[in-house]
C-alpha cells in the first residue's frame, strides 16, 4: 500500500500515534513557516520572548534546550532580520539581554496564524471540546518531562480558556 499510513490499533500505542501526528505536524509547520522565512525553532524563540519578555541569552537557550553555539547562530539570524534586539546587560556586561522587536511581533503574529491552520489540519477529527481535553492531557503529561516546566505551566495559565 504505497502512500498509506499505518494506524496502530492496540490499546497502548498512543506513542506511535503521537509520533505519526508529530511527523505530519512538523512537515506542515515547516511548509507553513517557509513563506515567512522562519524555521519552527525560530518561531518558538519568538513566542518565548513575546510571552516572557526580555530575558538573558542564557535563559532563552535553556528554555529552548539549545547549546550556546547553536543559540548564537539562531539569534544572529533573527537579529539580522531585525526580529529581535540583543544588547549587553548593564548590570553584567558579560551577559546579553534578548527582546522581541516590533518587526518580530508582526512576523510572529503571521506565523501563529499559519500555525493555527496547521493545528486545525492535524486536529481536524476533533471538535473544540475534544481539542481542549487533549490540550489539558498533554499539559499534564508534559509537566513531568519538559525541562521548562515553568514555561509550560505559565503558558497554560496565560492561554485563552478552551
Amino acid at each position: 500500500m504505497a502512500g498509506s499510513t499505518y494506524l496502530p490499533t492496540g490499546t497502548h500505542h498512543s506513542l506511535m500515534l503521537l509520533h505519526q501526528l508529530d511527523r505530519i505536524a512538523r512537515r506542515r509547520k515547516e511548509i507553513a513557516l517557509e513563506p515567512l522565512d522562519l524555521r519552527p525553532r525560530q518561531a518558538v524563540a519568538l513566542m518565548i520572548l513575546r510571552d516572557h519578555g526580555a530575558m538573558t541569552q542564557a535563559a532563552l537557550g535553556e528554555t529552548l534546550s539549545l547549546d550556546p553555539a547553536n543559540l548564537v547562530g539562531l539569534l544572529n539570524e533573527l537579529e539580522e532580520r531585525e526580529l529581535l534586539d540583543r544588547r549587553r546587560d548593564p548590570e553584567d556586561r558579560r551577559r546579553h539581554i534578548v527582546e522581541l522587536s516590533p518587526a518580530g511581533e508582526a512576523t510572529l503574529a503571521r506565523a501563529e496564524e499559519a500555525l493555527r491552520a496547521v493545528q486545525d489540519y492535524v486536529l481536524a477529527g476533533l471538535d473544540e471540546d475534544e481539542r481542549c481535553a487533549l490540550h489539558e492531557l498533554l499539559l499534564r503529561a508534559a509537566e513531568r518531562h519538559v525541562a521548562t516546566e515553568g514555561c509550560v505551566r505559565a503558558a497554560a495559565e496565560d492561554a485563552e480558556p478552551c
